[in-house]
This record gives structure tokens, sequence and C-alpha cells, in this order.
């Protein structure tokens, strides 16, 4: 059976501004380049676009999808300042990849720190984002999901073998719910690399100097800006929750859902940080959303 020309994506890249200079983003395309109808999807800390391969071929036959490697991760580059590894920097380039596209608006699919960058960007005046999902993120991040984090986000791993890696992969992230051997090696191989006789993580090792070194009124600062934006916001919010999640809280998404001008909210059961939406139940929760039949 032939694919179908829309279930495959297009690899491409856009220049960005940091105060070190420039950079590339790369980013997967999906369906028609023309379609004005178009879902940009982004994903969590230390993961790549190509996470969306599944939830993209779902609705690329009705939406333009455009999926990037945040900066430092994936077929991107790597800043020259690890300073900047931060929510306004990826917000930035994400405004300048959206200018790239040549549309007024687009939905908005983040998941974690892509729903952070979408939080970020939603609440300016005259933004771009139309309707957005926030996949298992809230302005308020619980510090045990922190500490888990950063217990392995920066450290250097080499592995011998393909299998080792995705081993450790899983190792880190089975808190994404149950998935079959081949579903996780697909989400697995774009996140690496080979480097001689094994392979090496595919992204920026700073990113984790970055992560820890932000200070406590940062951190505090930056989630009083989010949790505005979020207010802010005047389109339709999907906050979706992991049932496991260590990260968004129970009680953060009920605030979120006060907060909010027009927000619904899902649980995943089964599921911690982060339900990764390449299963069909799950695919079909942001289809009913952006279709206008949130759940």
């Amino acid at each position: 059976m032939p694919i179908h020309a829309n279930h495959v994506p297009r690899l491409s890249s856009v220049q960005c501004l940091s105060p070190s200079g420039l950079h590339r983003m790369a980013y997967a395309e999906w369906g028609d380049p023309e379609n004005p109808r178009v879902l940009v999807c982004v994903h969590g800390l230390t993961r790549c676009g190509r996470d969306f391969d599944a939830m993209a071929r779902a609705f690329a036959d009705d939406y333009r999808v455009v999926c990037p490697d945040v900066v430092g991760r994936g077929q991107s580059d790597w800043l020259r300042n690890a300073a900047g590894y931060v929510v306004p920097q990826y917000a930035s380039d994400m405004v300048t990849l959206i200018a790239r596209l040549g549309v007024a608006t687009v939905d908005w699919f983040g998941t974690s720190m892509g729903g952070l960058i979408g939080m970020g960007l939603a609440g300016l005046p005259d933004s771009p984002i139309r309707n957005m999902v926030l996949n298992d993120v809230g302005p308020h991040i619980d510090a045990s999901s922190l500490v888990r984090i950063g217990q392995y986000v920066g450290i250097p791993k080499r592995f011998a073998s393909m299998d080792e890696a995705v081993d450790y992969l899983w190792s880190i992230s089975s808190s994404f719910g149950p998935h079959t051997r081949e579903e996780w090696r697909t989400l697995s191989e774009p996140l690496l690399k080979a480097d001689g006789d094994g392979y090496v993580l595919r992204y920026d090792p700073a990113i984790g100097a970055a992560f820890s070194a932000v200070p406590a009124e940062a951190i505090a600062a930056g989630e009083a800006i989010l949790w505005a934006s979020l207010a802010a916001f005047p389109g339709r919010t999907l906050i979706v929750r992991g049932e496991q999640s260590d990260l968004l809280s129970r009680t953060t998404l009920e605030q979120m859902l006060a907060h909010a001008q027009h927000a619904r909210a899902v649980e995943i059961p089964g599921v911690g940080h982060a339900p990764t939406f390449v299963h069909d139940d799950q695919i079909r929760i942001a289809r009913r959303f952006f279709d206008g039949y949130a759940d």
C-alpha cells in the first residue's frame, strides 16, 4: 500500500537569533504546505520533534503539522552560551518559526517544556496561538519532579549499542506509560546519534547546567509570569494530566482551571509524566479538542 505524501515528514530549518549569535532550529513538517490550518507540536526537556510522528500522521490530512527540535536538541544547533536555554529564548525561536510558516495563527500542542513555551507565548498581546493543549505541565512544577529530572539531565552517557541506549532511555522514562518495544525504539532512535562504535544522546549536555543553575528567585518569578500568561490567554486550553504525574499535581491542575479563561482538563490513567500521544486513545483526545469537541 503506497504511503500518502501527507504522512511523510519534510525536514527543514529556520535561522533564529539569540544574544550570543545566530542558530539554526530544525523542524519536521507534515501535511499540505499550503494548508492555513497549522498545528505546532513542541516536545519536552531532552526530547525532540520526532516524538510527534504518530500524532502528526493522524492529523496530517487536515492540518499542516510542524514539529520543531528546540535549540540544543535533535537536529538543531547548540547555543554558544548555555544561559540561553530558557523559555524566553525558546518562545522567541517559535515566533521566528511561525513567521517562516507564513500564517497568522496556529494551534499548539506542548508536552512538558513545550507546554511552558506555549504558555509563555500564548498570553502575549496578539499571540499567534489560537488554542492549545498543555500536556502534563503547568506554571507550577512540583519539586519532586525537578529532583528526579536533575538526576539524569545533562549527565554524559555513551552506549555500546542501540539496544543499550533504548534500555537506558526507558529506565528514565518509564513513567510515559506502557509501550511496546517497537514503539519505544521508534521514540528513542531520533534522540541518539552514532559516535564511533557506539551511540550518544543527541542533546547539548549544557542543558543540564542551565537546568540546575536557575536560582529559586528566578523560578518563582518565572512561575508568576506563566500564571499571568495563562490567565491572559483568550483561547481554549485543554490540560492533560497523567494520572500518576509527579510534575503536574491535581492541586495545580485545579488552580489552572480557575485561572484560565476557557480551560478543560482530562486525566489519562496508568501514565505519569508524560503521556506520549502515540496511541490512538490519546490521539483522539487531542483530535476532539482541536476539532472543537473537548472532553
